[in-house]
C-alpha cells in the first residue's frame, strides 16, 4: 500500500542534525526536499549579514515556498521541509500547509544535547557545506533562546529523534 503524501518537517536546536536527519528522509521516502538554507543562501546570501536578515529574507522565501508545497502535497508527492519549526508561532506555517493540501505530516524532534549541537556546529564551521552560516557558541546560546519544544497539545503527528 503506497504512503500518502506527507510533509515532514523539523524541530530542533542548530547544530541538532535536522539537514542530516531531512536529507535521510527524503532520500528514503523519494519525498522532494527543500532546504531553507540552501534557497536563502542562493537568492540572499550578499544581503544577509544578521539575525534579523534571516528573519525578513526567510518571511519572503515562506511566501514562495509555502504555495509551491502546497501544490506538490496535492500532486502526490511528499515533502521533506528543511525549514525550521522551532517555536509554536512557526510551526503554525507548517501547520497551514498541510492542512491546506489535506495532507498527512509528521514533525521530527531532533532532541540533543547542547555539547552534541556544539560538537556538530564546530565540524559544520570547518567543513562549510552549502547554505550554512558560521555559528559560534553565544550565536548558539542566542539562537536557542528562542527554541521551544513541541508538546503534545498542540496536535501534531510527533516523532522523537534522541541524538
Amino acid at each position: 500500500m503506497p504512503t500518502p503524501p506527507t510533509l515532514h518537517f523539523f524541530c530542533g536546536k542548530a547544530g541538532a542534525g535536522k539537514s542530516t536527519l531531512a536529507t535521510r528522509i527524503a532520500e528514503e521516502q523519494g519525498a522532494v526536499l527543500l532546504s531553507e538554507d540552501v534557497w536563502l543562501a542562493r537568492l540572499f546570501g550578499d544581503q544577509m549579514k544578521t539575525f534579523d536578515d534571516y528573519i525578513k529574507f526567510s518571511r519572503r522565501l515562506k511566501k514562495v515556498v509555502g504555495p509551491l508545497v502546497v501544490d506538490l502535497l496535492r500532486s502526490e508527492n511528499s515533502v521533506v521541509l528543511d525549514f525550521q519549526a522551532n517555536t509554536r508561532a512557526g510551526r503554525g506555517w507548517f501547520r497551514s500547509l498541510f492542512e491546506q493540501a489535506g495532507s498527512a505530516h509528521v514533525l521530527h524532534f531532533v532532541d540533543a544535547l547542547d555539547e552534541a549541537c556544539l560538537a556538530r556546529i564546530a565540524v559544520r564551521n570547518a567543513e562549510r557545506p552549502e547554505g550554512s552560516h558560521h555559528l559560534t557558541k553565544a550565536d548558539f546560546v542566542h539562537v536557542s533562546s528562542y527554541f521551544e519544544a513541541p508538546g503534545e497539545d498542540e496536535g501534531f503527528t510527533l516523532r522523537v529523534h534522541r541524538v
